[in-house]
């Protein structure tokens, strides 16, 4: 009887332990079918780092930027000449009445070159010095002899012309005057230019 018992609690023993031990395997072989890499997070990709502005409430700063970073444009071409500031327009005084041109050379009749001033007389047509003329047939160089006549007109006095106080470069045409005396009257009335048309030296001319 006893040993009855005792072989029986025996099987009954062992036959719950089996159950158990199944039980164990078929959760150990449910664990091996599922994917090893399952139950590990994929990493997150990395956003690239945006240089943004560094904004504190006590200070206001760019963030740190290496010096090959950063990179030197040339500035755009303004849009158009209207935004451009323009030289201010030089104000001559209200008893202004000309510049006065020491030491005058005439280079031909009608031209003037002083203090850096190199002078057309307005209202002509300037007969220049390597210019020739033809009279009856014959030529002969008028345009060398109308320098000596100005030259000798102008005697080296001073002339006063209507040009800005600053001389340039550039070939300004002005009404000059020696004295009381208009330096295109004086060529028109004695030959040695010719009036320009609409000029204010046509009637002397003709």
């Amino acid at each position: 009887m006893g040993a009855a018992i005792g072989a029986g609690g025996r099987a009954v023993l062992q036959g719950e332990n089996g159950r158990v031990a199944a039980r164990a395997q078929a959760g150990m072989a449910a664990q091996s079918d599922a994917p090893a890499t399952a139950a590990i997070p994929r990493p997150k990709a990395a956003r690239p780092e945006a240089h943004s502005r560094a904004i504190d409430p006590e200070v206001v700063a760019p963030p740190p930027l290496q010096p090959e970073e950063l990179e030197r444009v040339e500035p755009r071409a303004p849009l158009s000449d209207l935004a451009l500031a323009k030289p201010p327009k030089l104000k001559m005084p209200d008893d202004w009445n000309g510049t006065k041109l020491f030491q005058p050379v005439a280079p031909a009749a009608g031209m003037i070159e002083a203090k850096g001033y190199s002078v057309a007389i307005s209202g002509i047509d300037i007969i220049r010095q390597d210019e020739t003329c033809a009279d009856g047939g014959k030529s002969w160089t008028c345009g060398s002899r109308a320098r000596t006549a100005f030259r000798a007109f102008l005697r080296g006095r001073a002339v006063v012309c209507a040009v800005p106080p600053e001389g340039g470069r550039d070939l300004i045409a002005a009404e000059c005057r020696v004295g009381n005396q208009d330096v295109g009257q004086w060529l028109i009335e004695n030959g040695w230019a010719r009036a320009a048309e609409g000029g204010p030296y046509v009637e002397a001319g003709e």
